[in-house]
């Protein structure tokens, strides 16, 4: 191993990405364009929302006044006559997405009344829709219900009531729980999703960049001069320094925007309240004011570490990996069969990960942020939650190991495969790559 013509490689091999004008324009722009596309996303799916009109056929007579319209459901009255006139051209009609039909109230008997009434609608349709018809029809019977019980409105609705519970961290006697774990749990998916995307993204970039010196031999001139683990490691270092310099500038345009949205929305927030005595703050302010908080209240440097640390050496893991894929192949179709071992661990993981940040502390979760194949998303999608020193120590010893451990078999693979032409590598002889 030649230490300086390792870094001679890494540094050409970053100022190559570096000088680029995409990588700018990513670097800058990428968190601009991902607020831009988050908005353009919400902005269609508010677009795409129109108000369903459905006709009520009430025979009862008592569920009219249950029935609110709102900017999604428009219910119209009409007799039973034009109910099932309607029924039977629903599918043809386009002013009409439903009918409603509720039968008369015999005897008090609302479990009957239940099972005869009909919703008939077409197939746009949503279930949020039907959601909402089933919400005012339930809030109807169980006042109808109360009433023919004796029993008041109001008391209704006390007995109705969900229980509040005002629930804290403990330890942390002002801060909202529920709110806090809904942080922690965005966060921890925002960076292992990240990370996830970022170590395919890059490691695919090795292995392309080693497969376009392949086919072009330019590599054959460079191994004259350097030993083939020398060049793949510089290729390495020096794409991961541009991860790691691209990940520096967002880590810190956030913790910034953080700052700044804490501090302007707080003033605006205590001006509203000052200015109208007893005026609600706007929700949605109060909401990112709280939120903002939360997030700078968290170990801010030990998340920042742990990601960078676990995305640094699972991106040299996975990375390893890539490279000799790119090495064993002459073009990049064929590198599809040996993607998948590189792929279906880091989905494990992700996937795995779902379910673990509702029990960060759970068997699911300890094994899957442990095991070196998973745990570079999996423990970053645990670190805001909170992860025991020891569980942090063990996995991130054991992913260290594993990448030095992959480094060495990727370069038995690598300087045998990159001089390897037209043919490509069976298992029986990237075996025989490993044992030599």
């Amino acid at each position: 191993m030649n230490f300086k013509n390792i870094w001679l490689i890494t540094v050409r091999e970053y100022l190559t990405q570096v000088k680029k004008k995409q990588f700018l324009i990513l670097t800058v722009f990428a968190p601009l364009l991902l607020a831009a596309f988050s908005a353009l996303v919400f902005y269609m799916v508010q677009a795409n929302r129109s108000q369903t009109v459905i006709q009520v056929a009430d025979s009862s007579g008592q569920f009219a006044p249950f029935l609110h319209t709102d900017d999604d459901v428009r219910y119209v009255l009409v007799n039973q006559a034009d109910a099932q006139a309607q029924k039977a051209k629903l599918t043809e009609s386009e002013t009409v997405d439903g009918v409603l039909i509720i039968p008369q109230l015999v005897n008090q008997d609302f479990d009957l009344l239940q099972k005869q009434s009909q919703l008939i609608v077409n197939d746009n349709v949503g279930f949020e829709t039907k959601s909402k018809i089933v919400e005012d029809l339930s809030a109807g019977l169980r006042e109808l219900r109360g009433k023919s019980l004796g029993i008041s409105p109001s008391n209704l609705e006390k007995l109705s009531a969900d229980f509040d519970l005002n629930s804290q961290t403990a330890g942390d006697a002002s801060s909202d729980s529920d709110l806090k774990f809904g942080i922690k749990y965005i966060l921890g998916l925002f960076l292992m999703y990240v990370t996830f995307m970022f170590i395919l993204m890059y490691g695919v970039r090795v292995m392309r960049s080693v497969l376009e010196e392949k086919n072009n031999r330019v590599v054959e001139i460079i191994i004259s001069s350097v030993k083939p683990f020398d060049l793949m490691i510089g290729k390495i270092l020096g794409v991961t320094f541009v991860a790691l310099t691209q990940f520096a500038v967002w880590i810190t345009m956030s913790v910034v925007a953080a700052i700044l949205i804490n501090a302007n929305l707080s003033s605006i927030s205590s001006n509203m309240r000052t200015d109208t005595e007893g005026a609600p703050v706007a929700e949605i302010e109060k909401m990112i004011v709280d939120a903002s908080q939360v997030l700078l209240s968290m170990n801010v440097p030990l998340v920042i570490f742990v990601f960078l640390f676990f995305f640094l050496f699972g991106y040299i893991f996975y990375s390893s990996m890539y490279a000799a894929i790119g090495s064993m192949v002459d073009n990049e179709t064929e590198t599809s069969q040996f993607s998948m071992f590189t792929i279906i661990p880091l989905m494990l993981g992700m996937y795995g990960s779902l379910s673990i940040v509702n029990n960060p502390d759970g068997p699911l979760g300890f094994w899957l942020s442990v095991f070196p194949l998973t745990s570079p998303v999996a423990m970053i999608a645990r670190i805001p939650f909170g992860v025991p020193a020891w569980e942090l120590i063990l996995s991130m010893v054991l992913l260290v190991g594993s990448s030095l451990l992959m480094v060495w078999l990727a370069a038995k693979i690598y300087r045998i495969g990159i001089l390897t032409y037209g043919s490509k590598a069976t298992w029986k002889e990237i075996w025989r790559w490993l044992r030599q």
